[in-house]
C-alpha cells in the first residue's frame, strides 16, 4: 500500500469515527441499554413515535412499541409480554366484555407522559369547498355519535354554524373498532356531562351507529375521514392526528360559552382543573366543567404503565435502567416537541410525580432532577402548581362565543380560512339563514383557500404510498400505517424530528470531506504519474 492510499485511509478512518460522532449513532453508554418493548395506546403514538426515534438517534436506545390499542396493551402487559404498556385507562376491575379483572400479577405504576385533547376530526364541503370553522357544541356531538342527529342541516348544527349554510348531506360517524382509550375517555366525557342522551357509561368499545362505521386505529379513524370518500363523515381521535392528516377539527362549545379548539394552551388550561389520585390516575369532573372561557373540555393525560417489580417474561434490571432513562427523557426533554405534535406537554406536579414512579423501576438509574429538566411547562423555581403555557394562554376571540357571530379561519391541519361571500356581522361567516345572508351566499362557502386546502391533502395523500387506505365500506385496501397525509408536521430540513442544527452542518461537512478523501487521491496520483511519465 502507497503511502497516499495509507494516508487516505486514515483520513477515512478518522472522518467514519466523527461521522458517527456528529450522528449521536454511538455515544459512550449506548451499550448499557436494553431493547425495550411496549404496546397500547394509538392516542399517544405520534408522541411516542417520535421519542423513540430521538432516543435512538441520539443515545442508541432501542424502543419497541406496537399501537393495538389501550386494552390489548394492558392485556399483553398482564401476561407478562411487555417491559410497559401505554393506556388512557387504568387497569378495569370489571372489564366490558365480561373476561376476567385486569390484575397484573406483579407490582406496576402509573406514569403520566403527555396531555391532549380528544377532538372530532370531519370531512365538510359545502358547494365545493372545504369547511374548516364547524362549531359542535355537547349535545349536538353525543347525538351525531348515538345517531340521533343524521344529517349536516340538522337544525341544532345549524344553530351551532349560524354563518355556514348547512348542505343536507347524511353524517357518517367513524369509531373505533377495537378496544381503546380515545372511546373510554369520549364516551366517559358523554356519560358525564349529557348522561340523558348517552346511557353506557363508559366504553372502550365503542358500539357502532346505524349511520357509522368501525376502523381499527386512531390512523384507521382518521385515514378514513380523510379519504374523498369520506366526505360528510366525522371521528373522534386525537388532535394530533388531524394535524398530521392535513384535516380540521371541530371547536367544541366549553362551560363559558365559547367554542373552543384543542390547543396545547387550551388542553393545559383545562388540566389545571384536573385532579389527581395518589396512583396518578385522573378525575376529570373539574375538567369538563371549568369556566375558563379558555378550557378545551375533552382534556386528558395518557400514562405508561412501569413495572415495580420483577415479573413478567422479559422484564430485568438491564431492562429496568433502559425504561427509566427513556421514561426520564418523556417527562423532560421529549415534552419540548409536544405542542409541534399535536399535543400539550405535562406540568410540573406530574413531572414531578412521574420522577417518583421511575425511582420505583427495578433497576433505575435515570435522572430526577427537576432543575435539569428541559420541560416548557415551568423552569426552576416554579411553583409546582404553575403551568407556564396556561398562565400565556390568550383568551379566545369574540366571533368563538356561541351567538350570531363565527370565526372565520381554520383549525388543527387545515388553517386556512373558510372563505364565504355575502354579507355577514361582525366576525361571522355569512350565509346561513337567519345570519344575514341567503343560502346561495352559503353555498359559498370554503373560498378558494379551502379549495386549494383539500387539493393539497389530496396531493400529500398520492404521496404517502405506505399509508392506510379503506374502500367506503371501511375495508382496508392496502397499507396500515397511517391516513392519508395531507399536511406533514416536520418542515423541510429537520432530521428525526430534530431541527437542522450543529450535529447536522458537522455530518454534511464530513461526508464531503470523505467524498473528498476517496476521490482526490487518486486523482492526483494519476496527475503525478503523467506528469513523471513526461
Amino acid at each position: 500500500m502507497t503511502l497516499m492510499k495509507r494516508r487516505s485511509m486514515r483520513w477515512i478512518a478518522a472522518f467514519g469515527v466523527l461521522l458517527i460522532a456528529a450522528s449521536g449513532a454511538m455515544p459512550a453508554h449506548a451499550a448499557t441499554y436494553e431493547p425495550i418493548s411496549g404496546s397500547g395506546s394509538t392516542w399517544s403514538q405520534n408522541a411516542l413515535d417520535q421519542w423513540r426515534t430521538n432516543v435512538a438517534s441520539n443515545y442508541g436506545m432501542t424502543v419497541n412499541y406496537n399501537g393495538v390499542g389501550s386494552t390489548q396493551g394492558r392485556r399483553e402487559y398482564i401476561n407478562g409480554d411487555l417491559d410497559f404498556a401505554v393506556s388512557e385507562i387504568p387497569f378495569q376491575s370489571r372489564p366490558e366484555d365480561g373476561s376476567a379483572p385486569e390484575v397484573p400479577p406483579f407490582g406496576y405504576a402509573y406514569m403520566p407522559i403527555v396531555a391532549g385533547g380528544t377532538a372530532f376530526m370531519y370531512h365538510l364541503n359545502i358547494g365545493g369547498k372545504r369547511v374548516t370553522n364547524l362549531r359542535l357544541s355537547g349535545p349536538v356531538i353525543t347525538k351525531i355519535f348515538t345517531g340521533a342527529i343524521t344529517k349536516w342541516n340538522d337544525p341544532a348544527i345549524q344553530a351551532d354554524n349560524p354563518g355556514l349554510a348547512m348542505p343536507d348531506r347524511a353524517i357518517v360517524p367513524v369509531v373505533r373498532s377495537d378496544g381503546s382509550g380515545s372511546s373510554a375517555q369520549f364516551s366517559l366525557w358523554m356519560s358525564k356531562q349529557h348522561g340523558d342522551l348517552w346511557t353506557a357509561g363508559m366504553k372502550s368499545q365503542f358500539p357502532t351507529p346505524a349511520n357509522g362505521k368501525a376502523l381499527k386505529g386512531s390512523d384507521g379513524v382518521s385515514g378514513y375521514v380523510a379519504q374523498g370518500y369520506g366526505e360528510g363523515s366525522i371521528t373522534y381521535v386525537e388532535y394530533s392526528y388531524a394535524l398530521e392528516q392535513g384535516f380540521p377539527v371541530a371547536k367544541v362549545l366549553n362551560k363559558a360559552d365559547y367554542y373552543v379548539e384543542p390547543t396545547a394552551d387550551s388542553v393545559a388550561v383545562a388540566l389545571m382543573q384536573a385532579q389527581i389520585n395518589t396512583d396518578l390516575t385522573q378525575i376529570l369532573d373539574g375538567v369538563y366543567n371549568s369556566g375558563d372561557p379558555r378550557t378545551y373540555p375533552l382534556s386528558s393525560y395518557s400514562y405508561m404503565i412501569v413495572p415495580t417489580a420483577l415479573g413478567g417474561k422479559t422484564f430485568t434490571e438491564k431492562k429496568g435502567s433502559t425504561l427509566s432513562t427513556f421514561a426520564s427523557y418523556m417527562l423532560c426533554e421529549g415534552q419540548q416537541q409536544a405542542e409541534d405534535l399535536g399535543y400539550s406537554p405535562l406540568p410540573m406536579n406530574l413531572v414531578l410525580a412521574g420522577f417518583e414512579q421511575i425511582r420505583r423501576i427495578p433497576g433505575s438509574t435515570a435522572t430526577t432532577d427537576p432543575n435539569t429538566c428541559n420541560n416548557p411547562t415551568f423552569k426552576p423555581g416554579d411553583s409546582p402548581s404553575s403551568n407556564q403555557l396556561a398562565l400565556t394562554a390568550a383568551q379566545p376571540a369574540d366571533c368563538d362565543k356561541r351567538g350570531p357571530n363565527q370565526c372565520v379561519t381554520g383549525t388543527a391541519g387545515a388553517k386556512q380560512e373558510t372563505v364565504v361571500t355575502g354579507s355577514g356581522t361582525g366576525g361571522s361567516a355569512s350565509g346561513a339563514p337567519g345570519a344575514g345572508g341567503g343560502a346561495a351566499g352559503g353555498d359559498a362557502a370554503g373560498g378558494d383557500a379551502a379549495a386549494a386546502g383539500t387539493a393539497g391533502a389530496t396531493a400529500g395523500g398520492a404521496a404517502g404510498g405506505a399509508d392506510a387506505v379503506y374502500d367506503s365500506s371501511g375495508n382496508l385496501i392496502s397499507g396500515g400505517s397511517g391516513g392519508v397525509a395531507g399536511q406533514a408536521i416536520a418542515s423541510p430540513f429537520k432530521i428525526d424530528g430534530e431541527a437542522w442544527g450543529w450535529q447536522q452542518s458537522v455530518m454534511l461537512g464530513v461526508v464531503l470531506l470523505l467524498i473528498a478523501v476517496v476521490a482526490v487521491p487518486p486523482f492526483l496520483s494519476g496527475r503525478f504519474r503523467g506528469k513523471a511519465a513526461r
